[in-house]
């Protein structure tokens, strides 16, 4: 007799099928993978971002439902945008925009407005304007960062910045309720948007990080998008905020 068994075969669902996701900035990075990662799971995606031949491509890569290019700082053009989509829509992720590492002195009135509330001021534009088109129990993912959460000379205003975000994200959760918001507070995640600010430093960045990060390796996109997936998946998670920087913030 033998005693050898047969193999179970696993299968599990796609757990957003059916579901639209909107990705603001989605061109490129942690939007892009986080759409990728959505598709995989069954979900319908619509990127935006500025640049309409980076969509384009960005929308071939992933088989994106539709593409709008557009500024999303620019109130009329994110009214514009969410108008003309399709509804109802599940889950929306931001994110456009970026910290500003500058000396506070060298800062003017209006670059230090800009850089306090620029990613509330997005946050809450995109909130006024999926309301009443937001299935219940969907979700609306915010982006921050952990490094900020230190004070230190080459930081400037991202510290005052990063810490409105975990208590802004908690009230519009409540304000939004039922559908739910979350933040993402990432530290370094290797992206364009990092190449572009470390310019030819990014290599030696990686490197230390690779030396002295817990984790023994870079945090990528794929990392922070299965994050994203994960807080538009689980319909308990509402108001937190959710740390992804491979223990950057200890070292």
């Amino acid at each position: 007799m033998s005693s050898e068994t047969s193999p179970v075969a696993s299968h599990r669902d796609p757990e957003l099928a059916g579901q639209t996701v909107v990705l603001i900035g989605g061109s490129a990075g942690i939007g892009l993978e986080t759409a990728r990662r959505a598709r995989a799971e069954g979900a319908e995606v619509i990127l935006t971002g500025r640049h309409a031949d980076r969509l384009e491509q960005a929308a071939l890569d992933v088989g994106a439902q539709r593409t709008a290019a557009f500024d999303a700082n620019d109130p009329a053009a994110l009214e514009a945008f969410f108008q003309s989509v399709p509804t109802p829509i599940d889950h929306v992720l931001i994110t456009a925009g970026g910290p500003q590492y500058r000396p506070l002195l060298e800062m003017d009135a209006a670059e230090v407005r800009d850089a306090l509330s620029g990613h509330v001021v997005l946050g809450l534009s995109v909130a006024r304007n999926v309301v009443g088109k937001m299935r219940p129990g969907g979700s609306l993912v915010l982006m921050g960062g952990t490094g900020g959460r230190r004070i230190d000379h080459g930081l400037g205003i991202v510290s005052a910045a990063t810490a409105a975000l975990p208590p802004f994200t908690a009230a519009l959760a409540l304000e939004l309720a039922p559908v739910r918001v979350n933040l993402i507070a990432a530290g370094f995640v290797d992206t364009p948007l990092s190449a572009a600010l470390l310019g030819d430093r990014l290599e030696e960045r990686r490197d230390e990080l690779r030396a002295t990060l817990p984790i023994g390796r870079v945090v990528g996109p794929g990392d922070v998008a299965a994050l994203a997936v994960h807080l538009m998946i689980n319909t308990a998670l509402t108001g937190a905020t959710y740390d992804i920087d491979g223990g950057q913030q200890f070292v």
